[in-house]
């Protein structure tokens, strides 16, 4: 088991009859706004209960809570996109706002610093109450602060199988998360669910015969059977002393939240060259980009080369919902979807035909979705394998596009190739790849 963490923060309690409450009458947005609404004017503990009930009822990743002038919006992010709940007068923003300090363990009498906390909410569930923890942001603001609470479900997490990869590239994946040694890095910017996929790794390599430590700014979920480690670097505990103390430990697979300079990168892929699976991710465009990122930190080819396993860059794309999406034709959606389809997908190979006369779906909206048409989400991913060609061009100092125009003439299938499968396959729409990806 894992250690658990010190309780340093508060928690709340979401009752039973709450909870049924709101799964029974809380669907959708308006929903949600409506029960709001009756609560305004009433004790600020049940209001705030209410607000993060209904988030993690509608699956939100986030609530917002964003001050003007004369009022303050609450705000959801639900399949990654902001949604309004509701508005509310001043003198309710400023009870909310104190009771969201009091819970995170932030100074209230600070308000023109930023600052950040987290508390716990007990939600019931079908055997406990299960713990989703609630990471705090307040930001100073013209008309006040701004308040942002991350919704840390563990429920969220999955397995890889779940992640919407291709079923060759499912193959892949876990080939090269169970190779006894080796860095894989996952790439993508922030929120494109790289910690999702990591965890997902996690879950599948663990087992009573590997010793797995992490090393995480910070814990976002806690895992049985794994050793985790939050960095702390008012007491000195950073990524590459945490990483370079977790060395010594004689693990078998290390997971690093984040490459984000050179000692933590040197540490890392000397760990990978002497017989440790080394999990971690980085913040660059795509894949090819991590390798030109690591030199730019000072690491030499020589080290990065034959550490690196493979290296994925992801991004989130809201899935049609069911419901309510609209069949129709490709040539009925862009008259040029067809030839971008037809001029991608042929450099790589993929099981998928496809006609102007295919059919794909387009996105209407509905009680069951929020109005957005989309329902859930799923990833894009490209997997750039470092074989002995690629690891041998790695050591002339390639720029990203040679990297990339390799790793493409070895059947590496890009961001926007793996978005136009899975319109062609029904699950989201040229629309939202193109948000996504730029297509």
């Amino acid at each position: 088991m894992n250690k658990k963490r010190e309780k340093i923060t508060d928690e709340i309690t979401i009752s039973e009859s709450l909870a049924r409450e709101v799964k029974r009458s809380v669907s959708n947005v308006p929903d949600f706004k409506e029960e709001v609404k009756k609560t305004l004017g009433k004790d600020i503990s049940k209001l705030f209960n209410l607000v993060m009930a209904g988030g993690v009822v509608m699956k939100s990743s986030d609530v917002h809570i964003e001050p003007s002038e004369e009022k303050a919006k609450i705000r959801i992010r639900i399949d990654g996109v902001l949604q309004d709940v509701i508005d509310i007068e001043r003198d309710v923003y400023d009870s909310l706002a104190s009771r969201i300090k009091l819970l995170s363990g932030v100074k209230l009498n600070i308000e023109n610093k930023p600052q950040d906390g987290r508390f716990t909410i007990l939600y019931p569930s079908k055997e406990e109450k299960r713990a989703i923890e609630i990471r705090m942001s307040a930001l100073p603001s013209e008309h006040g602060e701004t308040f942002v609470m991350r919704i840390l479900d563990p429920s969220k997490l999955i397995t890889v199988e779940k992640l919407g990869l291709r079923d060759e590239l499912l193959e892949i994946f876990k080939k090269e998360i169970k190779k006894p040694n080796g860095m894989i890095i996952v790439t993508g910017p922030t929120g494109s669910g790289k910690t999702t996929s990591l965890y997902a790794f996690l879950k599948d390599v663990r087992n009573p015969g590997i010793k797995i430590i992490t090393i995480e700014d910070p814990i976002e979920y806690h895992l049985d059977g794994i050793s985790q480690t939050e960095v702390s670097p008012d007491k000195g505990y950073d990524f590459a002393n945490g990483l370079r103390a977790i060395v010594r430990q004689d693990p078998d697979v290390i997971l690093v939240g984040e490459v984000r300079d050179l000692e933590t990168a040197s540490i890392g892929l000397q760990a990978a060259l002497t017989g440790h699976t080394v999990f971690t991710t980085m913040h660059t465009n795509d894949a090819a980009g991590a390798i030109p990122r690591m030199q730019a930190l000072g690491e030499e080819p020589a080290n990065i080369a034959p550490a690196l396993n493979i290296i994925i860059a992801q991004r989130l794309v809201r899935k049609l919902c069911d419901r309510c999406k609209i069949k129709t034709k490709i040539k009925d959606v862009d008259e040029d979807l067809f030839k971008t389809l037809k001029e991608s997908l042929e450099e790589v190979e993929v099981d998928i035909d496809y006609t102007e006369e295919t059919e794909i779906y387009k996105a209407k909206g509905c009680k069951e979705c929020h109005f957005t048409g989309y329902k859930g989400r799923s990833g894009i991913f490209e997997a750039l394998i470092v074989d002995e060609e690629i690891e041998n061009l790695i050591f002339s100092n390639p720029s990203t596009a040679e990297i990339r125009k390799k790793a493409i003439e070895k059947g590496m299938v890009t961001l926007k190739q793996s978005g136009l499968i899975k319109i062609i396959k029904g699950t989201t729409t040229i629309e939202e790849v193109d948000r996504v990806t730029g297509l």
